[in-house]
């Protein structure tokens, strides 16, 4: 075990990293990033919308700005391609919050002065976002799970509140919700009638990651009908329900924590910044620490707001903090994120972390399936056809390495990670079936199960855990169901050397 001194050090660097590790019921101090398409098209975009790992060291300043994810530029969404004539069944979205205010304060500054209140007036806007604001005002006709019903639906502080949804996150999630009703409506998703069993929506106890589903939904269906929808609180940012007790996930999570203390300590040029920036402040280095000043340095980079100064005097070097101080901050993020994944600690935290939210998400595909054999799933009362969890980026992080997917960059301000299930057509006789007889790639059978993950608009599948080894020698254009129900039920326990959730989370470390 680590001394009482060491531990104490271990919380405070902790706290600096955009990586969050620990599963917990809210966000802790020590935790901050707080027409068809033709098969031809399909298997072009497959290949190239995924980024290929690094080989050159990133800037820390331009990954800052990608993490800001300001609302200013069109975006590609791949959300809904597939090859001709297949049928969507079911979507299940996984987002992160929008931009927020800073959770953390720096002794001896000003706090960044951002409004929370929303106006169409103040970039950035939206051209839903009057008829969102209004729309909220009918909240009570909702029904709301738990404590959500007092929850407020809207930012609405003039000077934010720490950790407060800003209007640039509730754009960025309108956006969000937008760009998959663009996607989706030439597939029918959802019929006119939908029911409230048909739309499931879960969200933390935060105010910003209820906000922030709420602008997503409303940007996915307009003006949708409050008395259909109902919030259901998830108590746990992990998203596990009834199957969060896992020991183990927490012993690998404590040797996730002492890598992260020994490449820290050993970083010279990180210990040197902070005492620089600890000396202009007039704190003691630990005092900055406990700040997270990266926090709040990332909130002044994201808005525009010159960095904090202070005027020297009273045993206060003074001065301004710099770029240069937070790129040395930034850069040793993600250091940290390329060491995490070498030792591949995260991953096995990860995966179990995520099996409940991903066993869910398999149940659930496997329902609609049956309801569509059955010829239910379009009729009210049917499954889940619309599922949206609003979460966390202690949320998303972990999902991205459960399903094998290291290479992804941390999850920005409003990430969205998308499950999405397809049914093939009928099979057809003719050419296209005789060429498939003589050695060429054949289409899918009749009525066979496929599923897409997409993460930020991009296609993943292929990149994934249980859909490598079919990208090399598919038959069919897309992955199909049983590689991710096989992952999820038995495959993704290897890495902890084990067969079931169960066993997994009984077993030490090895």
């Amino acid at each position: 075990m680590v001394s009482a001194v060491a531990a104490h050090l271990l919380l405070f660097l902790v706290s600096v990293n955009l990586i969050p590790i620990a599963p917990v019921l809210e966000e802790r101090p020590f935790q901050v990033a707080d027409g068809g398409v033709g098969v031809a098209a399909l298997g072009k975009s497959r290949k190239r919308v995924f980024p290929m790992p690094h080989t050159e060291e990133p800037n820390p300043i331009s990954e800052a700005y990608s993490y800001c994810n300001t609302p200013n530029r069109t975006e590609q969404a791949w959300e809904g391609h597939s090859p001709a004539d297949y049928k969507l069944l079911s979507v299940q979205v996984m987002i992160r919050h929008g931009d927020r205010y800073p959770l953390y304060y720096i002794p001896k500054t000003k706090r960044p002065a951002i409004d929370c209140t929303l106006s169409t007036n103040r970039k950035p806007s939206h051209p839903l976002l009057n008829a969102f604001i209004r729309h909220m005002g009918q909240g009570s006709r909702g029904h709301w799970e738990s404590t959500l019903g007092s929850v407020p639906r809207l930012p609405n502080h003039s000077a934010c509140e720490m950790g407060e949804l800003t209007q640039t996150g509730v754009v960025q999630h309108l956006r969000n919700g937008q760009l998959l009703h663009q996607a989706y409506k030439r597939h029918n998703l959802l019929p006119s009638d939908w029911s409230p069993r048909q739309v499931w929506v879960e969200t933390t106890g935060k105010s910003r990651t209820l906000q922030s589903g709420l602008a997503f939904l409303y940007g996915f269906l307009p003006d949708f009908d409050w008395t259909r929808v109902t919030a259901r609180h998830q108590w746990s940012t992990l998203f596990c329900g009834s199957a969060c007790d896992c020991p183990a996930r927490n012993r690998h999570l404590e040797e996730e924590q002492r890598r992260q203390y020994r490449l820290r300590v050993s970083d010279t040029e990180l210990e040197r910044t902070y005492a620089d920036m600890a000396r202009t402040l007039g704190l003691l280095t630990r005092q900055l620490r406990a700040a997270n000043p990266i926090d709040s340095l990332l909130c002044h980079l994201c808005h525009g707001i010159s960095f904090p100064c202070v005027p020297a005097g009273a045993g206060i070097a003074g001065g301004c903090l710099t770029m240069e101080q937070f790129a040395v901050i930034r850069r040793q993020q993600l250091d940290d994120e390329a060491d995490r994944r070498r030792a591949g600690l995260y991953h096995k935290y990860a995966v179990l972390a995520m099996y409940p939210y991903l066993n869910r998400t398999a149940a659930k595909m496997e329902r609609v399936a049956r309801d569509n054999e059955a010829g239910r799933q379009r009729r009210p009362g049917g499954e889940e056809l619309f599922t949206l969890s609003s979460a966390h980026d202690v949320t998303v992080a972990p999902l991205l390495s459960a399903l094998g997917l290291e290479e992804a960059r941390f999850p920005r301000f409003a990430a969205r990670v998308v499950f999405e299930l397809w049914k093939s057509p009928p099979a057809t006789q003719g050419p296209a079936k005789k060429r498939a007889g003589r050695g060429e790639k054949a289409k899918a059978k009749d009525g066979e199960l496929f599923v897409r993950v997409l993460y930020n608009g991009e296609d993943v599948t292929f990149h994934t855990s249980f859909c490598r080894a079919h990208d090399r020698r598919a038959r069919q254009p897309l992955c199909p169901l049983k590689n991710f129900l096989s992952f999820v039920r038995r495959d993704m326990f290897g890495v902890v050397n084990a067969t079931s959730y169960q066993e997994a989370c009984s077993r030490r470390p090895g």
